[in-house]
């Protein structure tokens, strides 16, 4: 398992970002959580096998329709233990 911190910046406030997150995660099997940053950010914490969690982080690139998406960072963090996937 692999364990991953995205940190997703643009327009991805105010536009279901986290919770389409959500449904994209539980779709690949991914753990974890989505929440708004206080600086228009939005963090990702994602547990799962490397190649969903690639995935996801194919589709944070472009997020929900209404999402504009600037940057996507990504860093590798020790695995969690974690089940489910929540908004925060």
């Amino acid at each position: 398992m692999a364990c991953a911190r995205f940190h997703v910046s643009g327009r991805v406030q105010g536009v279901y970002f986290r919770a389409s997150t959500r449904a994209q995660a539980l779709h690949l099997g991914i753990c974890g959580y989505a929440r708004n940053l206080r600086d228009g950010r939005v963090e990702v914490l994602a547990e799962g096998e490397e190649e969903s969690l690639s995935a996801l982080e194919q589709w944070l690139q472009h997020g929900p329709d209404g999402a504009r998406v600037t940057g996507v960072e990504r860093e590798e963090v020790e695995g969690q233990s974690l089940s489910g996937f929540y908004t925060r």
